[in-house]
């Protein structure tokens, strides 16, 4: 006779089988076994740590990933991509064919071309044109690939954030720092394998979905850290708790929920008792490695981070010393990229300049100092935004002293830097007036199957079962961009 507590634990079982949330631990190992991707180690109690290291599908130019996301989206045709003819055409009403049947944010009507105020200069043995808005870069062009063939389907920030990260434009799915943590875990078990960096003060348009795990065990989730104040929320022992108590404490929850993983076999409750463990190393390791003060004046120099502070800057260099120490993913979000010319901060002009100062000069500092520290390599860098700018005029300030662009999913640019991609190149190219690409289109997707492949991955295979279908970061699309790999 089965006991109530034996049929609940059968139905509980039946359950998730049929709606394919998995079996914990072994169901995540056979996942990960079925796609190729070699299981975790076991620990000494024969119990599998989520984010152990595991081999990808095949030998990858990168190790680990730091992406730098500016959120809104910088003016690419001021900033990347110079337009000769756009320059000449500047304050000519926008030939029909190009704006006809189409939709924009907040321009209607026949808008006026706007070609860049911006002066643009040829860098590096290549001859990458960039502007005098980033003029630290120009230093770095033979590490960049610079793609200016980008594309997507979204005009909207959080559908457009959403649809680079997860491979949707609606939430509920895993980021790609998920993915990549999902595959590859991480090579520091006192750290988080993903960790997020947040400037100005802004979250990002997708929230928390643009660095949550989705249907993924929560383990792989991102973990957001702070450069100013405790580096994690509630991490820290409550009042009158040392650290002896947390630790029996935690031994205790840890013996329940092992009970409870056994009778349940909910892969949360292993993922519970991971992210415990986690969170107890993660008291001494994490405010160590956060501790800008240890770094040299000339690197705090470099870079313009200030100890104490919280910045872009500051957030560069904690990039590095977190890859530095085994952190496989690092996102950064840095708000205030959204050029509508609404105001002076948002103007191509002055406005430009003073973001761009808080954002070039930290981002060479994070190039150089990862190839002084031989990192470059095999780290791979990503900067971009989720979509690009317009050719003309802002609509709603085309009247206004201040130049702005509107949102443009149709053509753009990004560039890459280190992890096994061509140094100094440039791939694809737009129209003369940027309104559309002229050669190589590369989609989001495109862009995240080159992502995992550079990381080992085969798009196709990195997979993960949900509710009866096999999901991947790029649906049923995305194709490797082999010409820009090295």
């Amino acid at each position: 006779m089965k006991t109530a507590v034996q049929i609940h634990a059968q139905t509980r079982r039946h359950f998730l089988e049929a709606s394919g949330v998995g079996l914990g631990a072994m169901a995540l190992n056979a996942l990960l076994q079925r796609d190729g991707v070699a299981a975790p180690a076991a620990n000494p109690a024969n119990e599998i740590n989520p984010l152990a290291p595991r081999q990808p599908h095949f030998a990858a130019k990168a190790k680990r990933v730091i992406y730098l996301h500016l959120t809104g989206s910088p003016p690419h045709l001021d900033m990347y991509d110079y337009k000769p003819e756009l320059v000449k055409r500047d304050g000519q009403a926008c030939p029909d064919e190009f704006v006809k049947g189409k939709r924009f944010a907040f321009t209607s009507g026949t808008p006026k071309l706007m070609g860049t105020p911006r002066k643009f200069s040829q860098h590096g043995q290549g001859g990458m044109w960039l502007s005098d808005a980033v003029p630290n870069f120009h230093a770095h062009a033979d590490d960049m690939c610079m793609i200016r063939s980008m594309f997507t389907e979204q005009f909207n920030h959080a559908p457009a954030e959403l649809l680079l990260y997860t491979g949707s434009p609606r939430s509920g799915r895993p980021s790609l720092g998920s993915w990549v943590t999902y595959g590859l875990g991480s090579e520091n078990e006192n750290l988080p394998g993903f960790v997020v960096l947040i400037s100005s003060g802004v979250q990002p348009n997708g929230g928390k979905n643009s660095f949550g795990s989705g249907f993924l065990p929560s383990v792989f989730q991102g973990v957001q850290c702070r450069s100013k104040g405790d580096p994690v929320l509630y991490a820290s022992d409550p009042a009158g708790m040392d650290r002896e108590l947390r630790r029996d404490t935690l031994d205790a929850l840890r013996d329940l929920n092992e009970i409870q993983g056994k009778e349940l076999g909910h892969p949360e409750t292993a993922t519970r008792i991971a992210q415990y463990e986690l969170a107890f190393r993660m008291q001494t390791a994490v405010p160590e490695v956060m501790d800008i003060t240890k770094e040299t004046k000339e690197t705090l120099d470099a870079y313009g981070a200030q100890p104490g502070g919280a910045s872009f800057a500051n957030n560069c260099l904690l990039a590095r010393r977190l890859v530095e120490q085994g952190v496989r993913y690092v996102q950064l979000f840095d708000w205030g990229w959204d050029f509508h010319g609404t105001g002076p901060g948002e103007s191509i002009g002055d406005g430009l300049t003073k973001k761009c100062a808080t954002m070039d000069k930290p981002v060479a500092a994070l190039l150089k100092d990862l190839k002084q520290r031989d990192l470059l390599k095999d780290t791979l860098i990503i900067c971009g935004g989720e979509f690009g700018r317009t050719p003309f005029r802002e609509g709603r300030t085309a009247g206004g002293p201040n130049l702005g662009r509107d949102h443009f999913p149709d053509c753009y640019s990004m560039w890459l830097a280190g992890g096994g991609v061509k140094g100094g190149y440039t791939h694809g190219e737009s129209d003369e007036l940027g309104f559309s690409i002229a050669s190589d289109k590369v989609h989001i997707h495109d862009l995240q199957a080159t992502l995992l492949q550079l990381l080992g991955f085969d798009h196709t295979r990195l997979s993960y079962r949900f509710q009866g279908r096999d999901y991947r970061l790029t649906d049923v699309h995305g194709n490797v961009v082999k010409q820009i790999i090295a």
